[in-house]
């Protein structure tokens, strides 16, 4: 089932209208004058602070010169609430991106990738992380995690996963020692999965380049939507566009990948981890 991702689609709208306005010649100012709205609310149109209409759309196109039907497709679904809403997650801007992408580039630190996780590992990482939350509100966080876990085998709409996982993730035990065992042979079950790159980055290895924390790289199969760099932290996260901060955050991942276990090794470790639990 393909899902779609409201706020992604937002942004590719405001880069659409944005695009269309640069190549008609027109300056912001102009542009907003012609179409009786204030140059700060079409700024932020552009920027996808605030959703373009189908009716400024419209408007747009005509004031361009051009007919786009895709730029109402956009428009319409840009408007629609996301999957993860009927479930009242109010997520960080992940699940909206990972909705929209091809791939995926992840590096964890103490923690299995939330795509590779068990339901009793990760109902046990929302029952200690999430602090206040309700028994309603983790069963519908879990929900989704476990929806998204759907992607790594959908034949329509594919995820594809390359994971780089620091090897106290493996040690790290999360709930009972049963259900960390169970984490740690769905890991290695996962690995398998032709979806799935995994390695893990052994205790070994000493110091790398990444020791200050987990990030994830998305990228998309539409050519005009930048690959994404997202970094969350305990109050929030980051969304970074700019290409050479994501350049420096694949260099990273990269060799992160180089210092971590090839795949074979990788999953051998993960098996001695799992006769150890």
């Amino acid at each position: 089932m393909v899902r779609t991702s409201p706020t992604f689609r937002r942004r590719r709208l405001a880069r659409r209208i944005r695009y269309l306005r640069e190549r008609a010649g027109l300056t912001q100012e102009h542009a907003a004058c012609e179409l009786d709205m204030s140059t700060s609310a079409l700024s932020r149109k552009e920027n996808g602070d605030v959703i373009t209409s189908v009716h400024e759309a419209r408007s747009m196109m005509d004031l361009y010169d051009i007919r786009d039907p895709e730029l109402l497709d956009l428009a319409r679904a840009a408007r629609e609430r996301g999957w993860w809403r009927a479930y009242g997650v109010e997520d960080r801007g992940y699940v909206d991106l990972e909705t929209e992408a091809c791939f995926v580039r992840d590096f964890q630190v103490t923690t299995v990738p939330g795509l590779l996780q068990t339901e009793d590992y990760a109902r046990a990482l929302f029952q200690s992380g999430r602090i206040g939350a309700s028994p309603e509100q983790i069963r519908n966080d879990l929900a989704v995690r476990m929806i998204r876990r759907q992607r790594l085998t959908d034949v329509e709409n594919p995820l594809e996963l390359r994971a780089v996982v620091d090897e106290a993730a493996l040690w790290r035990t999360v709930g009972e020692r049963r259900v960390m065992y169970e984490q740690v042979v769905h890991l290695a079950e996962c690995a398998e999965m032709p979806t799935v790159e995994l390695q893990v980055l052994p205790l070994g290895s000493g110091a790398h380049c990444a020791m200050n924390g987990a990030f994830t790289l998305l990228e998309f199969a539409e050519p005009a939507d930048p690959e994404v760099l997202y970094v969350e932290y305990p109050t929030g996260s980051l969304h970074v566009e700019k290409a050479s901060e994501v350049r420096a955050g694949r260099l990273l991942f990269e060799d992160l990948r180089s210092s971590a276990l090839d795949f074979q090794e990788s999953v051998k470790l993960i098996k001695k981890v799992a006769e150890k639990l």
